[in-house]
């Protein structure tokens, strides 16, 4: 299925957090949080302005993100969990 996210959303796939501490510890599947980072897989064109310009998104395709961990709406696609949200719930891109 092909998506096309509107204005300023994007779409995104939430990256897993490691399952293991530092220490060596591993993290039942009941302790662990969503995780608050994901990679971008689609994004609008942007938002319209007052005097009628268009402006660009931040981020891109391929991108990894992290995002507060309440924003977004969850959403199923092709079976998979996605993350739908605001380009400004996005909180910074990760450059690894």
């Amino acid at each position: 299925m092909n998506f096309k996210p509107l204005f300023n959303n994007i779409l995104i796939e939430r990256v897993d957090e490691e399952t293991t501490t530092k220490g060596g510890i591993i993290i039942p599947d009941t302790a662990k949080e969503k995780p608050s980072r994901g990679r971008v897989l689609a994004v609008g064109e942007g938002v319209v302005l007052e005097n009628g310009t268009k402006q660009p998104m931040s981020v891109k395709v391929g991108d990894v993100v992290l995002f507060s961990k309440w924003g977004g709406t969850e959403i199923k696609l092709d079976g998979k969990d996605r993350v739908i949200m605001k380009e400004t719930d996005v909180l910074g891109i990760i450059e690894e």
